[in-house]
């Protein structure tokens, strides 16, 4: 029908029609009472008896435009957009449009509403199916493609927490050391020099000590390759118990450990804690019945020996301490520093032929 053209009447409606068209529907008559009202709506108000021949402003209100509050403003508002809510669910927001039904004179209204952008919400509060909608409404299948989404992008989440657990999994592997869980020699590298780097631009001075078993061999030869797996456990016991929350405990050979020791300068201190290692693990522990009994030798290096800090030079020096300290009878803890040997040539000769463990 084009503008200008007079409007054909067309067949009475029933009420139940109605409803199947739009369920959403509400039809007031001229003073304003209820005279019909959609399943659905009807739903979501409570119960359509209850509203049947109630005042319109009793039941709902019209939040815009604020001034169309009687049936006859809203019969000059037809075609355009009206929002109003349920005064029993303030919190379901309703928008639609309102056409005036039957001569002017009896200024009925007829509403067809719906939820708007606030669908997802109506469906959940009121617990609403695809039966309440209009066989033509496309809003159930837009919320199946919403929930659709959400269950998608809830998996990609899962999955991708997965993976990043995965990968962080992976990378603590790498750099530990299977049997004792201590870091191995590709961690200790990497933090070594990165401490180094931090020391060098001026921050905290750093020690490394290096530290190898006594009497190991003999335990693995004497009761086997499960009691040697017991003893490394436990001396990665003893070290972890000695380090502080900063340091670095590693595993980098066979019976072989490094601490690297962050903000530890004072030599009395790093000489106590040396002698203090050792004593630990010279306390005798068995294994199946059996005694283990081993020892230690260890040679620390200090950063502040250094100018630049130099990694390599500290690892071959503190080397070379460990054994001069297994020459020098083993069980014994060199610290090189201020009034010590401080490079490894002037362990040479006591270093030249490392003994066997």
């Amino acid at each position: 029908m084009t503008a200008g053209q007079p409007q054909t009447p067309v067949a009475e409606v029933s009420a139940a029609a109605l409803g199947r068209l739009m369920p959403m529907f509400l039809w007031l008559g001229a003073q304003g009472e209820i005279r019909a009202v959609g399943p659905t709506l009807a739903k979501v108000c409570g119960s359509s008896l209850g509203l049947v021949g109630q005042p319109f402003a009793e039941h709902f209100t019209i939040t815009s435009p604020h001034h169309a509050t009687v049936p006859t403003t809203m019969r000059a508002l037809a075609g355009k957009r009206l929002h109003l809510t349920p005064r029993r669910e303030p919190g379901t927001g309703l928008r639609g449009l309102a056409v005036p039904v039957g001569p002017a004179a009896q200024g009925g209204v007829l509403f067809n509403l719906s939820f708007g952008v606030g669908i997802a919400e109506a469906v959940r509060d009121h617990g609403l199916t695809d039966t309440d909608f209009a066989p033509t409404e496309l809003a159930m299948e837009l919320l199946y493609l919403q929930e659709a989404k959400a269950a998608v992008m809830s998996e990609l989440l899962a999955l991708n927490a997965r993976l990043q657990t995965a990968q962080r999994a992976a990378e603590a592997q790498a750099l530990s050391d299977p049997l004792t869980g201590l870091a191995n020699r590709r961690a200790l590298e990497r933090e070594l020099a990165r401490t180094a780097a931090e020391t060098a631009r001026g921050g905290a001075s750093f020690a490394l000590a290096h530290i190898d078993l006594d009497h190991f061999k003999a335990v693995n030869d004497t009761l086997g390759h499960a009691a040697g797996d017991h003893v490394l456990i436990h001396v990665a016991d003893v070290l972890r118990a000695e380090a502080r929350r900063s340091d670095l405990v590693a595993r980098v050979g066979g019976d072989e450990f490094v601490l690297l020791l962050r903000g530890a300068i004072d030599l009395a201190v790093l000489q106590a804690l040396g002698e203090r290692v050792i004593t630990r693990l010279e306390a005798p522990f068995a294994y199946e019945g059996a005694p283990c009994r081993i020892s230690a030798s260890i040679g620390i290096a200090l950063s502040q020996c250094y100018d630049p800090p130099d990694a390599e030079r500290m690892a071959t020096d503190a080397d070379a301490a460990l054994y001069a300290a297994k020459r020098g009878g083993r069980g014994r803890c060199i610290v090189l520093g201020q009034g010590a040997p401080r490079a490894a040539s002037s362990l040479a000769a006591a270093a030249a032929a490392p003994p066997s463990a």
